[in-house]
């Protein structure tokens, strides 16, 4: 297979996006997109002339594709893909893969059972810029890994159908889980509900990984400033991910504090604490959807398995179980079993 014919179900917030990758790659040719708005089914067709649109995606089934990418609500993401994966296509999903982990499991079983490519849409471990903090972490330079702290924050955009958690939240847990290859072993969360009812609009949520790591991860749909950032603290060095920043995407800090076994006054107190250079490595940045997209088609070509496969897609939807019956129980620690 030198190309693959893809479609594209929904057309709204992402889909956009998706389109624009899968018309403009070599190695894929888009055929149809489906959405249940004319008006954006017009768009697509202003914009891509020879692409079929369609308000049924069941019309996929029909167009000898090989692959499709769901950019749909989350609520309808298992059935989709439950149908895409029956009539033998691979499937990409937008995340959060599904709203259960047992749902999620039915979709990795099917996908093994077809031998098709499951792949979730955790765009982020795409992004050179986390995968450059990845690198600085396995290659020791700031040693022992103490804690990461993850914050998502922005004015908007409210649902009325998932809270904050489901919707912010996949991102940065996907993102830890990337960077520190393990899973955690207890979620507790908490948070607020300001502005709709009983959906919740701030949320935290704390995890503990092995090696007694900890994680904390801030999620808002309210707040003044937007805020993409990840800190990683080590024994001897700090780096902080800022998605915001258009050029200097990682800062590097040789900053640290070391207890003093002896100290030669009170003065001194116990700690010695360093204060060196800050570092702000050169990352070629691409497009990390588009790297995402390329990965969906060389997996579906060299029948490989995506680094966000379907089993990386059950991990964060666990972990936001977990943390979803925490949220609503006061915070409870749940403990997590693999």
């Amino acid at each position: 297979m030198d190309q693959v014919r893809v479609g594209i179900i929904g057309y709204g917030y992402w889909g956009p996006n998706l389109v624009r990758n899968m018309a403009d790659m070599q190695q894929s040719e888009l055929v149809i997109v489906s959405d249940l708005k004319k008006e954006r089914l017009a768009h697509v067709q202003n914009l891509y002339p020879k692409v079929i649109t369609t308000e049924n995606y069941r019309d996929l089934f029909s167009q000898h594709l090989d692959a499709v990418v769901i950019a749909t609500p989350p609520v309808t993401h298992f059935q989709i893909a439950k149908e895409c994966l029956e009539n033998g296509l691979n499937v990409l999903v937008e995340k959060p893969l599904t709203l259960s982990s047992t749902d999620a499991t039915k979709l990795i079983d099917l996908a093994h059972l077809k031998n098709l490519t499951l792949m979730v849409g955790h765009t982020f471990e795409y992004n050179a810029a986390v995968r450059a903090l990845k690198a600085l972490i396995d290659s020791g330079e700031l040693g022992q890994i103490y804690y990461l702290d993850s914050a998502r924050l922005n004015l908007g955009l409210f649902s009325h159908e998932l809270n904050v958690l489901w919707d912010l939240a996949p991102h940065d847990i996907s993102i830890l889980l990337y960077l520190l290859g393990k899973r955690p072993v207890s979620v507790s969360a908490n948070g607020a509900t300001c502005v709709i009812g009983d959906i919740h609009d701030v949320a935290y949520v704390n995890m503990l990984f092995p090696d007694n790591i900890m994680a904390h991860v801030h999620v808002s749909w309210l707040d003044p400033c937007k805020v993409r950032r990840v800190t990683v603290v080590g024994s001897k060095k700090m780096a902080v991910y800022n998605d915001i920043d258009a050029t200097e995407k990682i800062k590097i800090y040789d900053k640290g504090v070391t207890a003093q076994e002896y100290i030669n006054s009170y003065g001194e107190f116990q700690f010695s604490y360093r204060y060196g250079d800050i570092l702000i490595p050169n990352i070629h940045l691409v497009e990390p959807l588009k790297a995402e997209c390329q990965h969906f088609l060389d997996c579906i070509i060299n029948h490989t398995s995506p680094i966000s496969d379907g089993e990386d897609g059950l991990n964060v939807v666990k972990i936001l179980e977990a943390a979803h019956r925490s949220l609503v129980d006061s915070g409870h620690t749940e403990m997590l079993q693999w």
